[in-house]
């Protein structure tokens, strides 16, 4: 049997529900009010509020939240696991729509989706992959492979797969990603040496090496970007 509110509180958060809609229509919400509002939606019978600002300041904003693993969520009192699924979905779907945004648009005209897309994707991975976007002839993404999956603090990489696996789906660009899950916020040597090797490769078919991205946590590096390559 469920938890039935008084109609008078019943009838305040509803009411305060519909007023926090029409902020979002409005676009006057503020970012912990957006939390607040999608969780209305998996816990329909409850003021959420309290809860929406313990998620922000335990985990320290509403991206860390959506990026939390379902263990760490359901660790917060009031989190239950099917709600912990939903803001996962969340996450997902917001992955899926930079993806989508990839595919239809040369990312030197949305680099900064390309940044969202690598974080959302790695933000939250307890061990290092890296990935492989694989690009076409007007810089838009064919495909997004995991190359290899490593330790918390290494992985490996195949150049020469990288480079077969670009001849089979087309691809004349690619742009590394990988994470590194411990606090080490910048490119190592091994990175930039690694990277310079693929490029090598790559070069002798004619396919460019675009950039490697880096995601740690919620911050996003690019090689390009740092004049690494």
């Amino acid at each position: 049997m469920g938890v039935k509110l008084p109609d008078e509180d019943k009838n305040f958060y509803c009411g305060h529900r519909d007023r926090l809609r029409e902020k979002f229509l409005s676009n006057h919400l503020a970012d912990y009010e957006k939390l607040e509002l999608l969780l209305g939606y998996a816990i329909p019978r409850r003021d959420v509020r309290p809860l929406a600002r313990s998620l922000v300041k335990q985990f320290g904003g509403v991206y860390q939240v959506l990026s939390a693993s379902v263990d760490d969520l359901v660790a917060v009192n009031g989190v239950g696991r099917n709600t912990a699924i939903f803001l996962k979905v969340v996450q997902q779907m917001m992955e899926i729509s930079y993806k989508g945004q990839l595919k239809e648009t040369p990312i030197f005209h949305k680099e900064s989706v390309l940044h969202d897309y690598c974080r959302v994707m790695l933000c939250d991975k307890p061990v290092e992959e890296l990935h492989i976007l694989y690009l076409d002839n007007d810089l838009r993404l064919i495909t997004d492979d995991v190359h290899t999956t490593g330790t918390v603090d290494s992985s490996a990489i195949y150049p020469r797969e990288i480079a077969k696996r670009a001849l089979e789906v087309n691809a004349r660009s690619i742009v590394m990603v990988h994470n590194h899950p411990t606090s080490l916020n910048s490119f190592s040597q091994a990175d930039v040496d690694s990277t310079k090797i693929v490029s090598s490769v790559l070069a002798g078919l004619e396919i460019r090496l675009y950039d490697h991205v880096l995601v740690v946590g919620d911050s996003v590096f690019s090689m390009r970007g740092l004049h690494l390559i």
